[in-house]
């Protein structure tokens, strides 16, 4: 049985986490030679309290300060340079450019009887938690459980939470991986979305960034190789997941992820584009990240479910790790929403130009390509030879990445009629996958989702 209070989970290793004396600070940082922590004064004045972490283990560095708690304010220094945020920072309650805050440990769960469906009996409702609601917060949000679970939804899954800058973000810009976005309610407006979801039968999967971070308010380059400038992903750095010093960034990534599912009960996570996680390593981190999160699951009685995101056709990323895999759960079937797309409307630019109609009925038993050339990469995708099985895809006829990174962001409702609406709803609820709906699939909402972000910086928002 899962605990009402959190005091028995398991405290994450990183960060900033309030215990009965006061709060134990830790953090990784293996370059400096000295670690100062900056408290901010009960006035909020900066500095008032200046105190070295000691050395712990190799890279590492710890302190216990007693007499403080949750919402304190604090940042670190670096060998005496100006101060920083805490790169596992667990709420940035003045945003990104802000000092960290302790957050509560404990929540009044009441989810104790839930039980989440398997992947098999799944419906997904993917939706966007700023643009949900009016108000765009999960407490706006929980309103509306009900009506998902009474729309046949047995899986939430929300887009990115990660604290990002400004107040208005797709969230594929966060920069700090354990804090929730303050506007959205922070952890503890989380916590009681997922609980009310739980107590109606809800699960709810999160999406997590691992490829990239945003380019404003990002601290991580300052503490350690998080960077390499060996790939790059189309976002910019990419992340340093089998060079040296690796093994500390990877813990950092997969303890953000365990850290959602121990202290705010997420059943599912969705990886955003591992086909961008370049990692030559024997052991792959999304492969290494899938094992934390499944024995974090087998821990607390409940499965949690890894499902990727990738544009490779690779049926290795789901087979068992004994047999050559990754050990993923499921992934997503894009090659459903291109072959489905370019039926009703025959559009054929981008990638839809590797596309044609035929190419559905392949999609309804697993990946088209299979060694296929693709004439918009130049080249073969997919595995000729391995295959998936439909039960571990997820298809759609819409999504965040679908819709939002078309040049005015219309949704498929407002390129064909509503008989062919209704043809895709049908064909995505019927096939032997996983289907997955877009906010506003149920009603077949025309209303655009374009891409959008509100930078501080204005120099960012130009080149946006």
């Amino acid at each position: 049985m899962v605990p009402t209070s959190l005091h028995t989970a398991p405290a994450p290793t990183l960060g900033a986490w309030a215990t009965d004396r006061g709060v134990r600070f830790r953090l990784w940082a293996p370059e400096a030679e000295r670690v100062s922590l900056v408290l901010d004064g009960p006035d909020r004045e900066r500095e008032e309290r200046r105190l070295d972490l000691d050395p712990d283990e190799p890279g590492h560095w710890m302190l216990h300060v007693d007499g403080t708690g949750p919402g304190a304010r604090y940042r670190f220094r670096l060998d005496d340079g100006p101060p920083l945020a805490d790169p596992a920072s667990m709420a940035q309650p003045d945003g990104v450019h802000g000092p960290s805050a302790v957050v509560a440990p404990t929540f009044d769960w009441g989810d104790q009887r839930f039980v989440a469906p398997t992947l098999a009996d799944s419906v997904f409702y993917e939706l966007h938690v700023g643009t949900f609601t009016p108000e765009g917060t999960f407490d706006a949000a929980v309103a509306h459980v009900d009506r998902l679970v009474d729309l046949g939804v047995t899986t939430m899954e929300l887009l990115p939470v990660a604290q990002f800058p400004g107040v208005r973000n797709w969230g594929y810009d966060g920069v700090f991986p354990f804090a929730v976005q303050d506007s959205y309610g922070g952890l503890d407006g989380l916590r009681r979305l997922v609980d009310a979801a739980h107590q109606r039968g809800l699960a709810v999967c999160l999406d997590v960034v691992h490829n990239h971070l945003g380019p404003e308010g990002n601290v991580l380059g300052h503490y350690g190789p998080y960077f390499t400038d060996r790939y790059r992903t189309p976002w910019g750095d990419a992340l340093n997941f089998d060079g040296p010093a690796s093994d500390g960034v990877r813990r950092y990534f997969q303890e953000s992820a365990a850290f959602f599912a121990v202290h705010a009960h997420i059943d599912a996570f969705r990886l955003d584009a591992v086909h961008a996680i370049v990692d030559s390593s024997a052991h792959p981190y999304v492969e290494e990240l899938t094992e934390v999160l499944h024995h974090h699951g087998t821990a607390r009685g409940r499965p949690v479910l890894v499902i990727a995101e990738s544009d490779a056709d690779d049926p290795r990323l789901t087979r068992p790790a004994d047999a050559g895999g990754w050990g993923l759960d499921g992934q997503w079937n894009d090659d459903f929403h291109h072959a489905l797309h370019v039926s009703l409307t025959g559009e054929r630019r981008g990638y839809y130009a590797d596309y044609r109609p035929e190419d559905l009925a392949a999609a309804f038993t697993g990946f088209t390509h299979r060694g296929r050339f693709a004439p918009s990469r130049g080249a073969r995708l997919g595995h000729p030879h391995l295959e998936v099985e439909p039960a571990r895809l997820v298809v759609c006829s819409a999504n965040h990445d679908q819709v939002g990174n078309r040049p005015c962001g219309d949704r498929l409702t407002a390129q064909v009629d509503a008989d062919l609406a209704r043809v895709a709803a049908a064909v995505v609820i019927l096939s032997p996958s996983i289907p997955l709906l877009f906010m506003g699939d149920e009603h077949a909402e025309v209303a655009p989702f374009p891409y959008f972000v509100s930078h501080t910086d204005p120099d960012l928002v130009a080149a946006v």
